[in-house]
């Protein structure tokens, strides 16, 4: 062989590992993408199929102190720019044990919390009141769980089914709200950033079940 052939030879195989070399890396980074999609799109449904189970049993009840300047069973939401805020009664609590010392009921509120690890990074934050009692909210013991960790924005919006539509605010402790009923559907929908930071919306709708108002009375003899 000469020289001028071994060159092209030498060339040729450079070429070629080349090429495989790209392919092997390309190949890589689709199924690392690929993977990161499918992270965020399970903690997106997780998050989405927690929050509709958590809407799902919300209730109002007349069996308490009607006079208390912080009511154990609510239905409150405020909408804003990002995140809205929300604090609702609901029979969503899961018990884990059968002797524990509680009930299904409970008080969720979602938040958005700066992440402390990741500036500029916003979580949404689940809050689940340990018991509903009439005591200021921030007194009482509640367990945090990240949501949906950088998250863009979310709109929560109510089923009016009086007047026929959706509304972004909803109150049953003022008399010129809602007072004493609630909305037949939720409608959630979650913004955030994908892995190529292009923004992603889900959307979904919860129905809440209970539209009595719980009323237990006791009859005497």
């Amino acid at each position: 062989m000469t020289l001028m052939e071994i060159m092209i030879a030498i060339a040729i195989l450079v070429v070629m590992m080349t090429l495989a070399w790209k392919t092997i890396a390309n190949t890589s980074e689709s199924k690392r993408v690929f993977e990161k999609y499918e992270e965020r799109n399970h903690e997106l449904r997780m998050a989405l199929g927690r929050v509709v189970r958590d809407f799902e049993y919300a209730y109002l009840s007349r069996n308490e102190d009607t006079n208390a300047v912080h009511p154990r069973t609510l239905f409150v939401a405020k909408a804003s720019s990002r995140l809205p805020e929300v604090r609702f009664s609901t029979l969503g609590h899961r018990v884990l044990w059968a002797d524990a010392n509680e009930s299904e009921q409970t008080v969720i509120s979602y938040l958005g919390h700066d992440d402390p690890e990741h500036p500029g990074v916003t979580d949404w934050i689940r809050r689940e009141q340990r018991r509903p009692s009439n005591e200021l909210p921030d007194s009482e013991p509640a367990d945090y769980d990240v949501l949906i960790h950088d998250i863009v924005a979310a709109k929560l919006e109510f089923w009016n089914w009086k007047t026929n539509e959706w509304q972004d605010r909803w109150d049953t402790t003022q008399a010129d709200g809602q007072k004493g009923w609630l909305p037949s559907r939720v409608r959630i929908t979650a913004t955030v950033k994908g892995p190529d930071d292009k923004e992603v919306k889900l959307t979904t709708q919860a129905r809440i079940w209970m539209q009595e108002v719980l009323n237990f009375t006791i009859s005497g003899s």
